[in-house]
């Protein structure tokens, strides 16, 4: 069944009438080996079609309890395991069930309990100090450096403060850089996605200067003719998440900071402080992130709106 769910989600379109995203295919894929794992464990001896609403609420409740609890006081349990993102990915196996096999859908049956999202918190900003010292250990543009490794990795350092998320800035092929138009251009993630969709980026001179050097250095890789932009060390294949993940980790380490405060994702909200304390009106924010709410926008900048209100007043100077 497992074989056939994959089969499926891979020759089917979403709601929009798009094909799945392979990461989205292994979320659902995920969900579903998770709940396949469980029964195993749990003793059930039935496949999926035997999964009625009690079955799975003993399920939601135990992987609840194992990975969702929050931290006490001796720091165990924490919300870790996403209950209510597992409930969302397991549905898409459900309502494959009951199309493919007809048999009844647990997710229509009132006595399924549902799980809410934990609370989020706020977006954490990394200081200008950070960030700087992030782009020193990786050589700060220096042109004497030129290994490959810290040049792409001051690259990708400089792209992330550009505001991209993660899979955007992986998702980059070599033809969408505009170096001399000092831009480059995403392309949508979800929704709107299709072959002439696309968001251009501004990006500061430091970064165009880094980006050039690192399609210098690249050149040297096995892979130099290959479309995608960023990758691997020692002539491996392009840069996957769990490479760009550990790479901002390595970097916080050298630069000596604490590397589980940092991720990825971390220079989203401090692309969107450094807008904003900047002068950029939000509807310009919205504009080069790609958001269609000013709730994103509301979200992101909230970790240092305190901060930005108190130098904005202070930049008047005295009114009376």
């Amino acid at each position: 069944m497992l074989d056939e769910l994959e089969l499926h989600l891979s020759t089917t379109t979403n709601r929009l009438g798009r094909p799945y995203q392979q990461g989205t295919i292994r979320a659902y894929m995920t969900g579903a080996r998770t709940l396949d794992r469980w029964m195993t464990r749990a003793g059930v001896e039935h496949d999926f079609t035997s999964c009625d609403a009690a079955t799975l609420n003993q399920f939601f409740r135990h992987h609840y309890e194992t990975h969702d609890v929050p931290k006490s006081q001796d720091g165990k349990g924490g919300y870790t395991g996403g209950t209510s993102t597992l409930q969302r990915n397991c549905r898409v196996l459900f309502a494959w069930l009951e199309e493919e096999y007809e048999v009844p859908n647990p997710w229509r049956d009132k006595k399924l309990h549902r799980y809410a999202s934990p609370p989020q918190g706020k977006p954490k900003t990394l200081s200008s100090e950070f960030v700087t010292d992030c782009l020193r250990v990786t050589g700060n543009g220096n042109p004497r450096v030129r290994d490959f490794e810290t040049t792409r990795d001051h690259a990708i350092i400089r792209v992330l403060t550009e505001g991209l998320r993660a899979e955007e800035l992986l998702n980059l092929r070599v033809q969408d850089l505009d170096l001399h138009g000092h831009t480059l251009v995403v392309v949508p993630l979800k929704g709107d996605r299709n072959s002439t969709d696309g968001r251009t980026i501004p990006l500061q001179p430091k970064t165009v200067r880094a980006l050039q050097r690192y399609l210098r250095a690249r050149e040297g890789h096995n892979l130099s003719q290959g479309p995608w932009l960023w990758l691997g060390t020692r002539n491996r294949n392009r840069l996957r998440y769990s490479g760009l993940y550990r790479l901002t980790k390595r970097i916080a380490e050298l630069a000596g900071y604490d590397p589980t405060e940092v991720s990825p994702h971390s220079y989203c909200h401090t692309w969107a402080d450094d807008l904003l304390s900047n002068g950029v009106s939000g509807e310009n924010v919205m504009a080069v992130r790609g958001w269609k709410s000013a709730a994103m926008l509301k979200r992101y900048a909230h970790d240092q709106a305190s901060q930005r209100a108190v130098t904005a007043v202070h930049q008047l100077g005295d009114r009376y």
